[in-house]
């Protein structure tokens, strides 16, 4: 299955990249399309021929629990109605607590990294088994950035990834980002990594951008590509003809110019890192397994977690979590400098993204904004989903009695109001709290 040369397709850049000439696929978040319909710039763009993978950020098949049906249906539908041929996820965890501990739902909002040990492969692969036998397609599952390291760890990335795609057959992408990070934070050599994981596995790689700040590498998705992330693409390159090849940009979108800059770039390092005794050999045809449920070719057997792997692995994952994002104590053995530069991170990034989902409430509250809500999120960890967390922000401002504005109370209480129904407001009451809120501007 060639792919090619591709780009992240994002609402923001959506004219961009239909502008954009030599781009064979898009990629997009699979969470922010809508089941039954697709937008505009996805049909044009499918209508020329151009291929369209869904990229899930949200089933977390590297948590303790199993995967969400609903969740897995969801991506199921995706995959249906983009015809695509395969769809992609990540390792990691996204949310922890619930019935396995007793304990409060948690929501990490971010790509967490579980840890390199026997017991979380073993959970890893039988979520990854039930993830394979809910989708039409073949799965792809992709490395992350990681600020944190999990103590005692038992393998090393590489060695991860061949046992989990020897025991479930899964495909990999590679973000050769993602391996400079982790080989500026973490000091793990991503040549290493290279050697040491199935290259034959790869479905394509992703490139994106960063920056370093203070000696940590923050895998920014906003900042461009740069040349020691371009070095790794073509250690990679040196090793195997990846079947695709895409570009990320998820934020500070620049002009279409300067992605197909990058683009060009990208093409260039592939050109010179090709082996010059002829390419190496790519990755196997997929068998006709792969064409249905998508599991791919398994070469060991399926074997159930052993008890108590779960609720270990649970435990785990729940006290990293609550550290994370409520304050706890740092469980033993993590570096708490890390520890606190991953929880800033988390609670900066949830402000970021409640501003983009519900832009109405910085506007509201101008400048406080992002005080407020930081100080909102030291105390309150997010349980749902952002939209949730958007309003669940909007009442604790309201009963902690702001804003001061008497103005901006009243449009920040028509906002929640509009919101928090257990249905949407019918047109007659918007239309009249929209004509109270253009009073209340005045």
């Amino acid at each position: 299955m060639e792919l090619g040369i591709g780009i992240g397709w994002r609402p923001e850049i959506a004219a961009e990249v239909e502008s954009l000439s030599g781009i064979d696929w898009v990629e997009a978040v699979a969470e922010n399309l809508c089941a039954d319909h697709l937008p505009d710039s996805l049909v044009r763009l499918r209508e020329r021929g151009v291929t369209v993978v869904p990229h899930g950020v949200a089933l977390g098949l590297g948590g303790a629990d199993r995967p969400d049906p609903v969740r897995l249906a969801s991506l199921a539908a995706r995959a249906e109605l983009l015809g695509t041929p395969l769809v992609t996820e990540h390792i990691a965890f996204v949310r922890a607590g619930g019935p396995l501990t007793a304990s409060p739902r948690l929501e990490a909002g971010h790509l967490l990294p579980v840890p390199r040990t026997w017991d979380a492969l073993d959970v890893l692969c039988e979520n990854v088994r039930i993830a394979q036998d809910s989708l039409p397609v073949p799965l792809a599952l992709e490395n992350i950035a990681a600020l944190i390291t999990w103590p005692d760890e038992e393998l090393t990335e590489g060695q991860f990834l061949a046992e989990l795609v020897e025991r479930t057959g899964v495909r990999l992408l590679i973000d050769v980002a993602n391996l400079h990070t982790n080989h500026v934070n973490l000091g793990q050599d991503p040549a290493k990594a290279l050697d040491e994981l199935p290259v034959e596995a790869i479905a394509y790689v992703h490139v994106a951008g960063g920056v370093e700040r203070n000696g940590v590498w923050h895998d920014t998705h906003a900042h461009p590509v740069t040349a020691p992330v371009l070095e790794v693409l073509a250690e990679l390159r040196s090793r195997v003809d990846p079947p695709g090849v895409l570009l990320e940009r998820d934020d500070a979108f620049p002009p279409a110019a300067e992605l197909a800059g990058e683009l060009d770039a990208i093409r260039a390092t592939l050109r010179k890192a090709a082996p010059s005794g002829g390419p190496r050999p790519g990755p196997a045809p997929a068998s006709d397994d792969s064409a249905g449920t998508g599991a791919g070719p398994r070469t060991a057997a399926p074997t159930a977690v052993p008890a108590g792997t779960r609720d270990r692995t649970a435990v785990a994952q729940t006290a990293l979590l609550s550290a994370l994002v409520a304050g706890t104590p740092a469980p033993e053995g993590f570096d708490h400098r890390r520890l606190r530069v991953q929880g800033r991170a988390l609670a900066a990034k949830r402000a970021d993204v409640v501003a983009k989902v519900a832009p109405e409430l910085p506007e509201i509250l101008g400048d406080g904004y992002r005080a407020a809500f930081l100080a909102y999120a030291g105390s309150r960890p997010m349980s749902g989903g952002y939209r949730r967390d958007a309003l669940g922000f909007a009442e604790h401002v309201l009963i902690a009695g702001g804003p001061a504005d008497p103005v901006a109370r009243r449009r920040l209480t028509y906002w929640w109001q509009d919101r928090s129904g257990a249905r949407p407001p019918r047109r007659t009451t918007r239309l009249v709290r929209a004509a109270r809120a253009a009073l209340v501007r005045k």
